[in-house]
């Protein structure tokens, strides 16, 4: 039985290949919601989980991964198109290890990239894809048309955002322009700053706004309580998750980065879907 179920295994790769990483775009309708922060710590808790990251910051000149991480990065996303560098040259391990690419003019040479030097773009990233479990992209706040066809061509998005309405509202703007570009996008929802530990209204109000006038299902990714132990770790550029990994924001990370496990599927599904790279190259070259 055992010796079947191996051939059927090799069966299955054969005809489907290894298993990719997931993209992931981390978005936010406005600046300041701990957008940058979340990634950061979420990508640490699935290093906990065994699971392979990289964080990519897509923060148009104004990415701030290295800096939350403390770190200084040799080389920027940048430097793949201009200067000759693989992609493998310019990923940087931060703390536990952590592979992140920083940021620079990087979402905007993508999009102004011609058919060869895009096609150097896809073969370098398509080099990497079957290293991690997980590609996190962190997005610049707000809603450019480069911005939004890129988190469109993402396997899944993620919308950080604060209880404050004004956040709720920015929030909704930006799933309005996801849902127009591609209604099919995954979209997760991640309450930061909660003053509950728990549970927050926060998402049902936008999934019941989002519902009724989108008739788009969105997900509850979870919810961070604000904790003060948040901004000392910003303050000393270090993940909270690292530097007090018993405080409140804490535990909450790890309740969403189970949740999320819990509903990501172990294994592959073998339904043809657009890659991300065939998405972002049809947004590139083939929309207006």
């Amino acid at each position: 039985m055992s010796d079947q179920a191996e051939r059927l295994r090799s069966r299955l790769k054969e005809k489907h290949g290894t298993k990719k990483a997931r993209t992931v775009a981390v978005s936010s309708g406005k600046g300041g919601v701990g957008k940058s922060n979340f990634t950061i710590n979420f990508a640490l808790k699935l290093l906990q989980q065994d699971k392979k990251v990289l964080i990519i910051d897509m923060d148009i000149g104004m990415g701030n991964i290295d800096i939350l991480l403390g770190v200084s990065p040799k080389y920027s996303f940048v430097d793949l198109f201009h200067h000759g560098h693989s992609i493998h040259d310019i990923i940087e391990s931060g703390p536990e290890n952590l592979s992140y690419i920083a940021g620079g003019s990087g979402l905007s040479d993508v999009f102004q990239l011609d058919q060869a030097k895009f096609k150097h773009f896809q073969s370098q990233f398509e080099s990497i894809l079957t290293s991690f479990d997980f590609i996190l992209f962190d997005m610049g706040a707000g809603a450019t048309n480069d911005s939004l066809n890129f988190i469109s061509a993402a396997d899944e998005a993620f919308v950080v955002t604060t209880p404050e309405p004004t956040s709720i509202t920015d929030a909704y703007a930006m799933i309005k322009h996801l849902v127009r570009i591609d209604e099919q996008l995954p979209i997760s929802i991640l309450v930061n700053r909660s003053l509950k530990e728990k549970s927050d209204s926060s998402f049902k109000r936008l999934e019941t706004v989002v519902d009724r006038f989108l008739m788009k299902q969105v997900t509850s990714l979870g919810v961070i309580p604000d904790d003060r132990s948040v901004l000392k770790s910003v303050n000393r550029q270090q993940p909270f998750v690292l530097a007090h990994p018993t405080c409140k924001a804490s535990r909450a990370m790890t309740d969403v980065v189970d949740h999320y496990l819990s509903d990501y599927e172990v294994e592959p599904t073998f339904e043809e879907v657009p890659s991300f790279l065939s998405k972002l190259k049809r947004f590139v070259f083939e929309r207006s």
